[in-house]
């Protein structure tokens, strides 16, 4: 089964910078203003570190 990095928006709350985009180890996360970071499934290796530092639980490997 393969995993996938979701993101939910409704956890986020969009009022800084995301600080999971810099663990990211591929560059596979990326941020416009405060929104919620998008997800470059291509990039992605799925380690988790994202969704591990993630305070709000915002990003979940699933």
């Amino acid at each position: 089964m393969d995993k996938k990095l979701n993101v939910y928006v409704e956890r986020c709350p969009q009022n800084h910078p995301c600080p999971s985009v810099k663990v990211c180890p591929v560059g596979a996360l990326s941020q416009v203003g405060n929104n919620a970071p998008t997800v470059d499934h291509k990039k992605c290796i799925k380690c988790g570190k994202c969704s591990n530092f993630c305070p709000k639980r915002a990003l979940v490997l699933e």
